[in-house]
Parts: structure tokens; sequence; C-alpha cells
């Protein structure tokens, strides 16, 4: 596999060391997330962030994918960093918005 077959998942945590996971797998979370977030309003709760993505991935990926609660995780953090998810600010437990 070379490098472009993986994504460099960043964290907003400062000093926390990227991870990489397979262009596919990034991809296919990435759609899933994008899909179950809201743009407006209370936004959804991260904890069921998971069950939300497993619902919009297809059986096949699903099947394929490993943990679902870690890919939903490393890839959220990773859309925080380029923008396309947001926390909403003071919102405990914490909730997601899909930047518009």
């Amino acid at each position: 596999m070379t490098s472009d077959d993986k994504i460099l998942c960043q964290t907003p945590t400062p000093g926390k060391q990227p991870t990489r996971i397979e262009r596919w797998k990034y991809e296919a979370v990435r759609r899933a997330i994008l899909q179950a977030l809201p743009t407006e309003g209370e936004g959804l709760l991260f904890k069921a962030l998971p069950q939300h993505v497993k619902r919009n991935l297809a059986p096949e990926a699903l099947r394929t994918l490993g943990s679902v609660a870690w890919y939903t995780t490393t890839v959220k953090l990773d859309l925080e960093v380029r923008g396309e998810v947001t926390r909403i600010a003071g919102s405990r437990p914490q909730r997601l918005l899909r930047a518009p």
C-alpha cells in the first residue's frame, strides 16, 4: 500500500500525533458523518454519532471497517481540524454540527 492509499488524520489536541487510515475507510466514514450531522439547531450528540454512521454505511463497508466507534472518532476529529464539523460551544455532553 502506498502513502496515496492512506489519509493522515489530524486532531485538534495539541501535541497529539496524527493517525493514518486507509483512504476508502476515511471517505466512507466521512460521508456517513456528514450525512448524519445537521447544519443548524441543537446538533447531534457525539455519543450517538457511531450509530448514525453505522446506518449510513453500505453493508460491505460496515463488514470490513472494523471498530465503527474508533473510525468515527478519528475521522470526526480530522473533520474538526479541517473545519467541516464544529462542536456547539458550551454544550455538555458534546454536540456536533456540520459546517455550512
